[in-house]
């Protein structure tokens, strides 16, 4: 038994006609955290997910659910897992109730084990429970994606943009569920393009570009690694132009009195920046900063990779 919640080897994927999704892919989910897979669009995320799934094939490397190997005992590594993809998949002519029941006999859970109204209650659809499926609002059916993967009651969960399309409300009252899931020792595995909420929601972070691994970090440190820092200056006067300093990496005038400067944090500090400022003869009224974010990571690590 590994102690990790998912274990990945050197995994790989080419499709028929040359195309490399997965390009020796390696990492670990820990046990109980909520772990953030992220990357562009088409970097190789939803292959790795339907690996996972049993819906692809690998083309090489090993891939453990649970500790259970999913090519040695898949029936024990899909019984470990739950998925909610991105696509909403469920028949419309069935009731919430009944769909839950009928994914819960799939996965062999007896009448007497099944939590089919518990789980409704969970994402707030127990009003839902027979209303047909087809009349539900979009973030209605998403929520009840996130409730028939649960059926079985999974160790570990996958969300692969769970939130697409879902309004603020409905968003948050999702993520509050994958947080009560999480601390009741649920793996939780989430990809978006939502970035504020991975660097809010998770505990780790992977990076897929062009099935490559380019990451793969606690959220903290992984933020900690963006360079580039951001200080707006109020000045004491109007002005024409934007100065100019060697310690500046850009700088731009937003309005008649406000700088703001881009500079790397690994040359200079803030009060080089300010010490530049007041060189040129002008007089500080008020200085604000905008500390970095995983947007910012994000998007360096991947113009890099793609270059």
């Amino acid at each position: 038994m590994t102690d990790a919640a998912i274990s990945i080897n050197a995994l790989s994927k080419t499709y028929a006609g040359g195309k490399r999704a997965l390009d020796g892919v390696t990492f670990d989910v820990p046990r109980g955290t909520i772990f953030g897979l992220l990357g562009p669009n088409g970097a190789g995320k939803s292959t790795l997910i339907n690996i996972l799934a049993g819906l692809v094939n690998k083309t090489g490397g090993s891939a453990a659910i649970w500790g259970f190997d999913i090519d040695a005992h898949p029936r024990n590594a899909k019984a470990s897992i739950g998925i909610v993809n991105q696509e909403i998949l469920f028949d419309p002519f069935f009731t919430p109730f009944e769909t839950l029941e009928i994914q819960a006999g799939l996965y062999g859970v007896r009448k007497a084990r099944r939590r089919s109204m518990d789980l409704l209650r969970a994402v707030r659809l127990e009003d839902k429970a027979n209303a047909y499926a087809r009349t539900l609002s979009g973030g209605m059916k998403r929520r009840l994606m996130v409730a028939k993967a649960m059926v079985h009651s999974p160790p570990v969960l996958v969300l692969d943009e769970p939130t697409a399309g879902v309004d603020i409300e409905l968003r948050q009252l999702l993520w509050a569920y994958v947080r009560e899931l999480n601390a009741a020792g649920v793996t939780v595995v989430l990809t978006t393009h939502y970035l504020e909420e991975a660097e809010e929601l998770c505990d780790r972070i992977a990076i897929i570009n062009g099935g490559r691994l380019i990451a793969n970090e606690p959220t903290r440190e992984l933020v900690g690694r963006a360079q580039e820092k951001v200080v707006a200056i109020t000045v004491d006067r109007d002005l024409a132009a934007a100065p100019g300093a060697p310690c500046f990496e850009k700088i731009v005038l937003k309005g008649a009195r406000t700088l703001e400067i881009t500079f790397s944090k690994d040359r200079v500090n803030a009060g080089e920046v300010l010490a530049a400022v007041t060189a040129g003869g002008l007089g500080i009224v008020d200085v604000s900063t905008k500390e970095p974010d995983l947007e910012d990571v994000f998007l360096s690590l991947t113009r890099t990779a793609a270059a």
